[in-house]
């Protein structure tokens, strides 16, 4: 069984003009329009799933001695090194 619910929304009025006019040109209700777009957000974000950063690592065996030892300041001191003063 479906059970309905009202609520109460607020939508700027360029937009639920919009709205209202589309589902007019589409022969459909405002109601019947809103709760297609709200299932395609809601199935969007489904299928998207999670965010999964792609490994940008490349072979090497790590930080370079003098970084590794140096910290940021080492780090900033070398990618600066022969750039003004």
């Amino acid at each position: 069984m479906v059970s309905h619910m009202k609520t109460t929304v607020e939508i700027s009025d360029p937009v639920l003009n919009k709205a209202k006019q589309l589902a007019a040109a589409e022969g459909t209700t405002l109601k019947a329009l809103l709760e297609e777009a709200l299932r395609r957000v809601i199935d969007d974000h489904e299928q998207r799933g999670d965010f999964r950063l792609r490994s940008a690592s490349f072979r090497g065996s790590g930080m370079r001695p003098e970084v590794r030892e140096g910290g940021w300041a080492r780090v900033r001191e070398l990618a600066y090194d022969g750039r003004g003063t």
